[in-house]
């Protein structure tokens, strides 16, 4: 592998673009590949085999005609169903994963009471679970499948995604700072980030919100640099690839990105 090839990231849809920003942010001299699988999403509502087979698929399309040099799977379910056999099929490649953000919520909450929102299938990820249970003495965990809002926000459905992050924030009650609240919400999901605006509506300035690309871009930082892959010199240029429709994912670049 050489250091100027591009990094590869894949999602079902857009919502990987926030992975992608705190990537670019992280990491502004490396170019990147964005592929989105939108003509298969949603992801969250499909079943492990299925999402284990797109997976390998796009990582075999992204080395055979990107050459990359590293894979970030910006998908929280795609990540659950497929990570491991994505690292056992391209042992050489670094391959860094996406997961709610528990660690970081339960570093931050004051009130030891973290709320998750997420997909159903990564709410029942056996590797979700792990992790929860993993964090259950550090604090307590609501979680909440958020059904239909990946969707609305790649839609950019603004009045859907409105009253979708109203109706599930209801559901997971009570939301605050005094004693036995949640005062933390996890955006377990990387659409939900373009949501956000939606959320502090609901909620208020005092509800911490966690997202997960940051930490995301660290790790992937951190393997190209043990492998002598960083580059510094590159454009921070972005390929485009979908199986959805090409206009879609440009508005949506355009919209969160600026690109």
């Amino acid at each position: 592998m050489d250091k100027d090839h591009p990094i590869g990231i894949f999602d079902s849809g857009v919502g990987g673009l926030s992975v992608l920003r705190a990537l670019r942010a992280e990491l502004p001299g490396e170019d990147f590949v964005y592929f989105s699988d939108a003509g298969h999403a949603p992801y969250g509502e499909r079943g492990d085999a299925f999402v284990s087979q797109r997976s390998l698929a796009i990582a075999v399309d992204l080395l055979a005609q990107h050459r990359i040099k590293g894979l970030v799977i910006a998908c929280n379910t795609a990540t659950a169903a497929a990570v491991h056999l994505v690292r056992e099929a391209a042992v050489d490649l670094p391959v860094v994963g996406v997961e709610p953000a528990l660690k970081p919520a339960a570093a931050l909450t004051k009130t030891g009471h973290v709320a998750v929102l997420a997909t159903r299938g990564t709410l029942a990820s056996a590797k979700f679970k792990s992790l929860h249970d993993s964090l259950r003495a550090q604090a307590e965990f609501v979680l909440q499948p958020c059904d239909g809002l990946a969707a609305a926000i790649e839609a950019d459905d603004q009045d859907l995604v409105r009253a979708l992050c109203r109706r599930y924030t209801k559901e997971v009650c009570c939301f605050g700072t005094g004693a036995g609240e949640i005062d933390t919400l996890v955006l377990g999901c990387t659409h939900y980030p373009f949501a956000a605006n939606a959320f502090a509506e609901v909620l208020g300035p005092h509800i911490q919100l966690v997202e997960t690309g940051k930490p995301v871009a660290r790790q992937t930082r951190r393997l190209l640099q043990a492998q002598g892959l960083l580059n510094a010199a590159g454009t921070g240029s972005v390929q485009w690839q979908t199986t959805g429709e090409p206009q879609a994912l440009r508005a949506a670049a355009s919209r969160w990105l600026g690109l």
